[in-house]
């Protein structure tokens, strides 16, 4: 059987009908794409369900990709997500990727985000897909089933409706902000904000750098170092049995491990915090070698808090200044201000610290070249018509 119909939506469910779809999809010029999958009780991401659509409308151009068919291998769809001659297009596609990158060990490029592009194109600050798809394609979604349990099989009709309307109307949202793109000039602008989605390490985790996501109760040097090795342990136990840190044990928990410093296991079972299962067994054994370490590390390489960035005195008229300076700009080119510059960002430049991500690339063009012009007093703002202008000085 090389695929069946449901409800008259195709599954793909074996690898000969997955590779001729792919090969046919090779011939287009984009995909659309998505996924549908579980992360609740584990700590990868569990595929369940890809959604894919051809650019032409009409029969059998849009797939349900049923992964968890024991019949099916989805090298095909992996080498269609490398292909370089065909745009691999998504909304808000950074789980999607990590799916597709720690499983395959692709990273689709071309890439194209809507959520991203649609930024760039003036619909706001993290546009939800379901706004784009009543604005650009004049249709409404049925999010009932978004929250469903997708590793479930069957799947109900109303599954398979939401899952395929993510990418039959993705096509439309796709092409209208592609133009609008290529009519304004600023596709180079949505390629440099791609640059995070396709670098790998934005989808590996190292567990020696988990304590950087800590909040620490103290700076203490042993403290932290203590803090350090639990995270370590944690990430590296949650990694190795697939389950979420927080089945391991709890970031206050971590915090409280790390004050106590317990050093027998009868001493884990005066946690208020720590979780049963992981009092005993090899959780509550790693977290006491973990200490361990922590406490006998030497005076000398005992590890630090990242002090956060230093700021000198915030000169408030400049912040204001540009501020008025980055919402004249946001307005003139129709894109949400945050994209641009955030408030920190503008408190940095007010104090005297110049380095930011907002005086590079297209950012800088838009708003930075200015904003370094109004620091060293070369230009002044006036208003005029109601619009904020620019004055040389």
């Amino acid at each position: 059987m090389k695929d069946r119909m449901e409800d008259n939506i195709k599954i793909l469910d074996t690898t000969q009908a997955l590779s001729a779809f792919c090969k046919r999809a090779e011939h287009g010029p984009y995909i659309t794409i998505d996924t549908e999958f579980l992360r609740e009780r584990s700590y990868y991401a569990k595929l369940c369900l890809v959604q894919i659509a051809l650019p032409e409308d009409g029969p059998e151009t849009a797939v349900l990709v049923d992964p968890l068919s024991p019949g099916l291998n989805l090298a095909p769809l992996y080498a269609l997500l490398a292909n370089e001659n065909v745009v691999k297009v998504f909304h808000a596609a950074r789980q999607d990727i990590e799916i597709f990158y720690l499983e395959g060990g692709v990273i689709p490029e071309p890439l194209f985000d809507t959520q991203i592009a649609a930024m760039v194109c003036g619909y706001g600050e993290q546009v939800g897909y379901e706004t784009l798809v009543r604005s650009i394609a004049k249709a409404t979604l049925d999010k009932s089933s978004r929250f469903t349990d997708w590793s479930q099989r069957p799947l109900s009709k109303a599954q398979k409706t939401y899952a395929l309307a993510d990418v039959t109307h993705l096509r439309h949202v796709y092409e209208h902000l592609n133009t609008k793109l290529h009519e304004s000039g600023r596709l180079s602008w949505v390629k440099e904000e791609m640059a995070t989605l396709l670098d790998p390490a934005t989808y590996s985790t190292d567990p020696k750098e988990a304590w950087l996501r800590l909040k620490m109760r103290t700076t203490s040097p042993r403290f932290v170092a203590i803090a350090r090795e639990l995270a370590m342990f944690r990430e590296n136990y949650a990694q190795e049995n697939n389950i979420p840190r927080t089945r391991v044990f709890k970031d206050d928990a971590l915090m409280e491990l790390a004050s106590t410093k317990p050093t027998e296991l009868k001493h884990l079972s005066k946690s208020r915090l720590l979780l049963r299962e992981a009092r005993k067994g090899p959780i509550a054994e790693g977290i006491l070698d973990a200490i361990q370490r922590g406490v006998e590390l030497p005076n000398d390489v005992l590890p630090k808090v990242p002090r956060p960035k230093g700021r000198n005195q915030i000169n408030t008229a400049l912040a204001d200044l540009l501020r008025v300076l980055l919402k004249a700009k946001a307005e003139e080119m129709g894109i949400a201000q945050k994209l641009i510059a955030t408030a920190s960002d503008l408190d940095d430049i007010a104090s005297g610290d110049l380095s930011g991500q907002w005086r590079e690339g297209w950012r800088g063009d838009v708003f930075g070249a200015d904003a370094l012009k109004l620091y060293d007093g070369k230009i002044a703002l006036a208003c005029k018509d109601h619009k904020v202008r620019i004055i040389d000085l």
